[in-house]
């Protein structure tokens, strides 16, 4: 656990009694605050009476009376579309609202460190697609190399879950917009920007919102090292304020749509090939293409991103290659769940926008394609560049005929309703060489809890047909 400083003898409110807001509410309480704590479902506040966190209804007008902070849980919104009535209720009374993560970067460093060799770093992840495998990866290949290092956020533990850093330790977080909107302190060592695609508009009240959630990761604290990906204008953007000059290696831009030029540092990826330059010189390559834990572009950008982090951290360009090679990809992320009778089985249903399964599509070359689910805004035309790849599609979800006539003329795509259904169609059709990719396109909340429960179900169904 990180113990919050500065909050000895306050009257700390937390809002939201889920995994991050417990650890929130115990680390307060470890820091010397008085905690009262909130939560709209019985359930959380079922947990928090358990581990012995007072209640308050925090929507009540006089709630925040003596309140010195709220404490809100990432999925709560603060602004957009509306504040929950307690944030609101908050700001209406003059108390300041933080996060679990603004709480964890005031808290961090202590005294101890005068006594470390070396001084333990943050680095940060953020970005809308493949956060959690560039968060992933780094830690790895930490881990690989023997450093101290600790996974956490968005991914892993909660940020305040976390144990104390040894000297010399690594803590990687994977931060969601949520969580880098709203924190009060954001000062990593490094801070990595992955990508931008448009993503949770509502909370953030359109996609200038949403970027300018992401870019506070690095406008608030000011990274040592800024790892940012520049294959769309906000990150070249994002970049360009960053660099004090084109040569300002405190910035390194990374690119999976081809070569970066320039005498700044560039870390990209090209046909299949990772490529480091300093200067305008190359100083490191590495062939991503077998790479089992890594395929396809996407993947490739988030090993540049990984690679840049860890070049930052002091790694040499083979000890990372070694950790890729032993990388073997997270669950529901590109993730190879089965292989027989020459067929290969994906399941990518983390895949939950157009732009990451397009992505998906255009890691492999002939495709039985399990898509579907609610969809998001922005209709499917962006899913045309991979489309080329798909041999079938296999549609599931309870609006799976209109998902089906959505896809246009250019894919043959059967109407399937059920994963079971899905899975035993592809099976049937599948031929030696092909790949049948679990990659939606869409959130799974019309037939299962989270993207994790389809990807499970997927498995479960591949496991019992190959059987």
């Amino acid at each position: 656990m990180i113990p919050v400083r500065g909050v000895e003898g306050k009257v700390m409110a937390v809002l939201g009694l889920g995994r991050s807001g417990l650890a929130a509410a115990h680390a307060l309480r470890a820091g010397g605050a008085e905690v009262i704590g909130w939560d709209d479902g019985e359930g959380g506040r079922a947990r928090a009476e358990e581990a012995g966190v007072e209640l308050r209804d925090l929507t009540r007008a006089d709630a925040f009376s003596g309140v010195d902070c709220l404490i809100t849980s990432p999925g709560i919104p603060h602004l957009y579309p509306a504040p929950h009535p307690a944030i609101a209720a908050a700001l209406v009374a003059g108390v300041p609202v933080d996060n679990d993560i603004g709480l964890f970067f005031r808290s961090f460093a202590t005294p101890e460190w005068d006594e470390f060799d070396v001084i333990p770093k943050v680095v940060a992840v953020t970005g809308s697609n493949g956060k959690s495998t560039t968060s992933a990866l780094i830690h790895h290949i930490l881990t690989e190399f023997g450093r101290p290092v600790q996974l956490a956020g968005n991914i892993g533990r909660g940020v305040l879950d976390i144990d104390p850093p040894q000297d010399g330790g690594v803590v990687v977080l994977e931060l969601s917009s949520y969580q880098t909107d709203l924190a009060r302190a954001l000062t990593p060592d490094i801070a990595i920007f992955t990508n931008l695609t448009p993503d949770h508009l509502d909370r953030h009240g359109g996609v200038g919102g949403y970027f300018a959630a992401k870019r506070r990761l690095f406008a608030e604290g000011g990274p040592d090292r800024a790892v940012i990906g520049v294959d769309e204008p906000e990150g070249r953007f994002l970049a360009g304020q960053m660099a004090e000059a084109p040569s300002d290696d405190r910035v390194i831009r990374v690119s999976a749509a081809g070569k970066l030029s320039g005498g700044g540092w560039n870390v990209f990826a090209r046909k299949g090939f990772l490529a480091e330059t300093r200067k305008g010189r190359q100083v490191a390559s590495i062939d991503l293409r077998g790479i089992p834990g890594l395929p396809g572009a996407h993947n490739h950008q988030n090993a540049c991103a990984a690679y840049a982090a860890c070049r930052s951290l002091g790694l040499a360009p083979r000890e990372i290659e070694a950790a890729f090679h032993s990388f073997e990809g997270l669950p529901h992320r590109s993730q190879r769940i089965a292989e027989a009778d020459g067929v290969a089985w994906v399941n990518d249903s983390k895949a939950t926008n157009v732009d990451s399964a397009v992505k998906a599509l255009l890691a492999f070359d002939r495709i039985r394609w399990i898509c579907g689910g609610l969809e998001k805004e922005g209709g499917l035309e962006g899913l045309a560049p991979g489309l080329g790849h798909v041999v079938k599609a296999y549609v599931i979800g309870r609006e799976a005929a209109g998902f089906a006539m959505r896809l246009g003329p250019q894919v043959e795509a059967e109407v399937c309703e059920t994963m079971e259904r899905a899975v035993a169609r592809a099976h049937a059709e599948a031929q030696p060489g092909e790949v049948v990719l679990l990659a939606p396109a869409a959130a799974s909340f019309d037939q299962y809890d989270s993207f994790e429960k389809r990807g499970e179900d997927f498995a479960a169904r591949v496991r019992d047909t190959l059987s």
